[in-house]
């Protein structure tokens, strides 16, 4: 296990990304727990107020996301110090707090608890995922002292990565962001969304199924077939991380 972190996570410089990662799920997680309890009526929690105005946790995000960057960018990309560390805390914590309050910043409206603040709990997810999977691939350009076989593997890496972000690209056009973000680092996720039919409203579908009435069709059944699959799985699993959404905004 030694081997395996110094030679994947803390030789590439993924160390202050590792650290990062586990603040911001940590931060999320417990950020949730508190709004829970503060929502239910429970615990020695309350919201935070100056002068009558509800400060969201989003501001204190925003400082800590700043003070964060600055500091990453102050102590160097790689950087294995101290300094490094404490940057990359302060970032995963204020990401954090940040990307919990995704929904009232892109409604401008306190929506935390209502329908649309399930946008959240899913951008969360999609961003703890992403970083995870950047952060347990392989990175052919960071490890020194590389044997004669891993060497010869580089060029084959790189070329993966291209490939992967082509495919990636197709499957945006077609419609599915979520699986272009996870194909950027799994290649079998990436060709399968660029070889599956498009979304019907993505603008693969507008350019290629416009005079193609069956393959449109097609494409209409299984987009409609999926988030019936998906949709109920995917609430379930946003509610259990989130809390359920207030009724009155269903």
């Amino acid at each position: 296990m030694g081997h395996w972190l110094q030679r994947n996570i803390v030789e590439p410089g993924k160390l202050p990304l590792l650290l990062a990662l586990t603040a911001f799920v940590l931060t999320f997680l417990l950020t949730r727990l508190i709004t829970r309890l503060i929502r239910a009526g429970k615990g020695p929690f309350g919201n935070v107020k100056a002068g009558g105005l509800h400060i969201h946790h989003v501001v204190p995000g925003v400082v800590l996301t700043v003070i964060g960057g600055f500091g990453a960018i102050a102590t160097g990309a790689h950087g294995a110090g101290v300094g490094a560390g404490v940057s990359a805390v302060c970032f995963g914590v204020g990401a954090g707090l940040v990307l919990d309050e995704f929904a009232l910043i892109l409604h401008l409206d306190d929506v935390y608890w209502s329908e649309e603040g399930r946008k959240s709990v899913e951008v969360v997810v999609l961003t703890a995922a992403l970083v995870g999977l950047v952060l347990l691939g392989y990175s052919p350009l960071g490890v020194d002292d590389l044997s004669h076989d891993e060497v010869a593997g580089r060029g084959v890496a790189l070329s993966t990565i291209v490939i992967n972000f082509l495919l990636s690209l197709v499957s945006l056009a077609k419609g599915k962001p979520r699986t272009a973000l996870f194909g950027a680092v799994v290649p079998t996720v990436a060709l399968i969304g660029a070889l599956r039919l498009a979304r019907p409203t993505s603008p693969w579908a507008r350019r290629f199924y416009t005079h193609r009435p069956r393959t449109r069709a097609r494409a209409q059944r299984r987009a409609e077939a999926h988030d019936r699959r998906w949709s109920r799985l995917r609430r379930t699993m946003e509610e259990l991380l989130g809390g359920k959404p207030n009724p009155s905004s269903r």
